[in-house]
């Protein structure tokens, strides 16, 4: 177990993708909307103090005073997904242990000699000069001090984007100061019921009898305590955990109101997810799916379905969107204007070794043909090799109508270079 442990962050870390292949946006406010390029879910500092919020429409407000000025972009999760593999390449290479905690989040193992804080402040610029990527470093006895050091690093720029909580003293500084619902593990309804008992600041929190806590919040809220004592109760994670589910579920770009489209758009979130599964080297035994249209259209006629079943066990696309089309059937109304749809996989293993007693299809068939079909997107580009059931243009795909190319996953993206 590390005597100290680090959390480093990308800030704004979708914005940063984006500006790493265009210095031309560096100190202009950016925001990424989420799909069908609905809300704002990444805002950098300038957009920010144009007061553009977390979860805004920017159909709502792309019309206010100071928004002309905004640049901004449609979510581009294949750039985003290599950039922080990227980052945590980086990482691998000059700490002893890192745990990837999101895709803009890693939990670091600092046990190491020297200077701590000059160490850090190298990790940044390393970072930031291999991969774009603007971060801060909080630090710590505790996966949840350095999660809260990080926060503090980020919130208080004079710090410079690094932030040491191993001392008690400034650590006992900082709870009198910071709110309980700014802990890493307390969630919203725990901060009312803990603002209700009059224990608003960190300090109050973590001065409760620990049985008294334990009562209150369970085991959890015990070990949340602990940990901001300065005892270790949250070790890094040696390898990730092993995935419960998979989901692919969209937003459509417009209605759709014919059976041939919506068993196109469900056949390619089961190729999707079959994508997904087979990278993680596993095999789904549930599947569901569901669809709806659009709940904040009262003017139109409301439906809902979703219906699960057991399946024998499976990665290969082929059987995992005949499934899928199978349950999706008796869900469809005709007349209705469906908004989206999704498919689930559950109840997820290891492929089997040993043959099943009454499998109804070939697993060793079905993987050489499935390693083909990877292999060759792999090459080539993701969707070059696919079920003709998964539609060829899918007009009813989710709006991106300012994504940017995929710089790093695409070789038809890759930027080009021109010699005068």
């Amino acid at each position: 177990m590390p005597a100290v442990y680090g959390l480093i962050d990308g800030n704004s870390f979708y914005c940063s993708a984006e500006r790493a292949f265009a210095p031309a946006l560096r100190g202009r406010p950016v925001i990424v909307l989420s799909n069908n390029d609905g809300c704002a879910i990444a805002r950098t500092a300038e957009a920010k103090a144009l007061g553009i919020r977390m979860g805004d429409a920017w159909h709502l407000i792309r019309d206010r005073q100071g928004m002309d000025q905004v640049e901004w972009f449609s979510s581009n999760y294949a750039l985003y997904g290599d950039m922080s593999r990227r980052v945590y390449q980086v990482l691998a290479e000059r700490v002893p242990r890192v745990e990837p905690y999101s895709i803009d989040e890693f939990f670091l193992d600092l046990d190491m000699p020297g200077d701590l804080a000059l160490r850090c402040w190298r990790l940044r610029e390393d970072v930031l000069r291999i991969t774009k990527i603007p971060t801060c470093i909080g630090w710590g006895p505790t996966k949840t001090i350095a999660k809260l050091a990080n926060g503090v690093a980020k919130d208080r720029p004079k710090l410079q984007g690094l932030c040491d909580l191993r001392d008690p003293a400034a650590r006992a500084r900082l709870y009198e100061e910071l709110e309980v619902g700014e802990v890493w593990g307390i969630g919203g309804q725990t901060t009312k019921k803990l603002v209700s008992m009059g224990v608003a600041t960190i300090a109050q929190f973590v001065a409760l009898g620990p049985e008294l806590v334990r009562d209150m919040l369970t085991v959890v809220g015990a070990r949340v305590q602990a940990e901001l004592r300065g005892v270790s109760c949250l070790q890094l994670a040696q390898m990730a955990p092993t995935r419960k589910g998979i989901a692919v579920t969209r937003s459509f770009g417009r209605p759709v109101t014919t059976w041939p489209e919506m068993r196109e758009a469900v056949a390619a979130y089961a190729a999707r997810a079959a994508e997904k599964l087979r990278a993680e080297g596993l095999q789904a035994g549930h599947l569901t799916v569901f669809l709806h249209t659009n709940p904040h259209r009262p003017d139109e006629p409301w439906h809902s379905g979703q219906r699960g079943a057991r399946i024998e066990a499976t990665a290969d696309t082929r059987d995992l969107i005949r499934e899928a089309v199978r349950l999706l059937e008796p869900l469809w109304r005709d007349g209705c204007r469906y908004f989206k749809a999704g498919v689930m996989l559950n109840d997820l293993s290891a492929p089997e070794v040993q043959a099943r007693l009454f499998a109804t299809r070939s697993p060793e068939a079905s993987r050489k043909v499935m390693a083909v079909l990877d292999a060759v997107n792999l090459v080539h580009g993701a969707g070059t090799l696919r079920p003709a059931a998964t539609g060829m243009t899918r007009a009813w795909s989710t709006r991106a109508a300012r994504r940017s190319p995929r710089y790093t996953t695409r070789i038809e993206d890759i930027m080009g270079a021109t010699v005068l």
